[in-house]
């Protein structure tokens, strides 16, 4: 597998592969940070687009996104699919996950910890960070964040491109848009609009964001 990135959450990533026994053949691909060849002097990182399409098409076509924020894994996303990768999920065997009528999409990072509830959706994309709570019938959208130790209550929606900050809750039945940023440690108690960041007990919108439609 080909993991996008070399630094910060890709070495989340690694561990999940470690727990999956999937460590054969893994490589990174990081074209910003050129001083290391290896990481942790075992897995190559490789550096170019060309790099990346020669192990698509001769070793391995997955990839895993090991990069932070919804709109630059989106981008990844389309970038390494264009030159023949298949978007593979990456999720730690150490989460309890509800077991009826629970969808997760490809693509998704979902780390030790969590838990998952039953009647969950949760779109392509989307990474989850260490122990997080996913209640019943919750919808997640495609490429959202959610930080360690945040609290999805039962019957909300999250829109798609939305950053929920570490221990931010959100109350049972509130729907939050797209492109939102939801700051760490806010509650929100309502519905909220796209394009904003809210923050505070209860949490307020204190601005908008200027978000690229992707």
């Amino acid at each position: 597998m080909l993991v996008i990135g070399a630094k910060g959450f890709a070495k989340d990533i690694l561990e999940i592969l470690l727990q999956n026994n999937e460590l054969n053949n893994l490589v990174f691909y990081d074209d910003i940070n050129s001083d290391e060849d290896e990481l942790f002097g075992e897995f190559p990182i490789i550096k170019t687009m060309e790099e990346a399409e020669h192990y698509f098409s001769n070793i391995d076509n997955r990839f895993s996104i090991g990069i932070g924020n919804p709109g630059l894994r989106c981008k990844m996303y389309y970038n390494f699919s264009a030159i023949g990768g298949v978007l593979h999920s990456t999720i730690s065997p150490r989460i309890d996950v509800g077991h009826y009528d629970v969808s997760i999409a490809n693509g998704c990072n979902i780390l030790s910890g969590v838990k998952i509830s039953n009647s969950v959706q949760i779109g392509m994309g989307t990474m989850i960070y260490y122990n997080c709570l996913i209640n019943h019938d919750v919808m997640i959208g495609k490429f959202v964040e959610i930080s360690p130790g945040a609290i999805v209550l039962g019957n909300c929606k999250i829109g798609s491109f939305t950053h929920i900050g570490s221990g931010a809750v959100i109350l049972p039945g509130v729907e939050v848009g797209s492109y939102v940023t939801v700051a760490a440690g806010a509650v929100v108690t309502r519905d909220t609009p796209h394009h904003v960041m809210i923050a505070g007990v209860p949490a307020i919108i204190k601005k908008r964001n200027s978000y690229v439609m992707v």
